[in-house]
């Protein structure tokens, strides 16, 4: 997944030899709150149309609204996270964020080291060395269960598939990325059991832990040629789960007659509107949400250390609407996706992963 003016120009030496400075800093019109919310995103940036965008639309609603004060820096390499977060805690945070799995050890330092200021991490929990969850009383996780959302999309990509073959592929063999391919797989696997059918998914073996990888969130490049491969293998509908990657993906979708794309972490057709017309769905978590209300419990002194976790009941996690493929899907498809996430919502079905996230 918070000092005087005669300190500003040795906190100015400081930032610029301990990775990127704050790009934004509102300090407020003097009559708010002295409250103040930092954030650091992974490398894919503030406008990777993913999580870090989502994160950052959080915080920055949360300024609007409650006129407190914010520091955000942009961290270009994994070597950036660990001096980001540390010139976060060196402005005087109240609450600073950590966005994405690759912040956790960084953030998880700075809250051990600092337990007099609060910290959330975006997309992961606090694990120890043999990963299992760590209970930090100011640090909190932001974590969703999208295998039960990735299952509906699996479902639906099975049905809407003319060539029988879909795919996916991630960004990083981490966590929160594989969780979707987890569910994914298991919605492509219910839909051939409902129907009787062999739709086929490439990019990824469930049982095995085992499929494609682009290897980061950036290289655009990469998220194409993987997409190429797979259009070329027979694929027609391609769930990439890889930030910023993900638009190579439709990038070679667009160009491809019948292909279409599932996008994540935010809806594609609106975060990514030059490719709006491959945009089947999106499976999306509420992350702005989830920062929002994680910065009003600290401002407010109702601070709670215990993990957020998106799922389909608490709409944490959804699939984002049709939009142009309104009515080209069927609406006995629509009415059975329908189905099925209120029978996981009741808990006729779970959705597994070795991914899920624990409460």
């Amino acid at each position: 997944m918070v000092p005087a003016t005669a300190l500003m120009a040795a906190s100015a030496l400081l930032l610029s030899a301990c990775g990127e400075a704050p790009e934004k800093s509102s300090e407020g019109d003097g009559k708010g709150s002295d409250f103040k919310a930092c954030m650091v995103s992974d490398s894919g940036g503030w406008d990777d149309k993913s999580f870090n965008q989502s994160s950052k639309a959080g915080l920055e609603k949360a300024v609007k609204d409650f006129n407190i004060k914010e520091k955000d820096v942009e961290s270009k390499e994994d070597s950036d996270y660990k001096p980001n977060v540390d010139n976060m805690i060196q402005q005087g945070c109240n609450l600073t964020f950590g966005v994405g799995f690759l912040l956790e050890d960084a953030l998880q330092e700075a809250a051990e080291n600092n337990t007099d200021m609060h910290f959330a991490l975006v997309d992961a929990m606090f694990e120890d060395t043999d990963n299992k969850p760590v209970k930090l009383d100011n640090a909190k996780p932001l974590v969703f269960n999208t295998a039960e959302a990735s299952y509906l999309a699996g479902y639906l990509a099975a049905g809407m598939s003319e060539s029988g073959k879909v795919a996916t592929f991630g960004g990083m063999q981490i966590p929160s990325v594989s969780i979707f391919m987890d569910g994914f797989a298991d919605g492509v696997k219910k839909y051939n059991e409902d129907k009787g059918k062999d739709v086929k998914l490439l990019g990824w073996d469930k049982d095995k832990q085992e499929g494609s990888f682009s290897g980061d969130f950036e290289n655009q490049g990469q998220g194409k040629a993987l997409t190429e491969q797979f259009i070329s293998q027979g694929a027609d509908i391609i769930m990439p789960v890889a930030g910023p990657v993900g638009l190579g993906a439709a990038s070679a979708a667009s160009k491809a007659d019948g292909t279409k794309i599932i996008w994540v972490d935010s809806d594609g057709y609106e975060y990514a509107p030059e490719y709006k017309d491959v945009m089947l769905t999106s499976v999306k978590k509420e992350i702005a949400r989830s920062v929002y209300e994680t910065i009003k419990a600290s401002k407010d002194g109702k601070w709670d250390s215990a993990p957020y976790v998106g799922n389909l009941e608490n709409e944490g996690v959804s699939l984002a609407p049709y939009h142009d493929f309104e009515d080209k899907v069927d609406d006995g498809l629509k009415k059975e996706v329908e189905d099925l996430k209120q029978q996981i919502i009741d808990g006729e079905i779970t959705v597994e992963s070795p991914s899920t996230p624990q409460q």
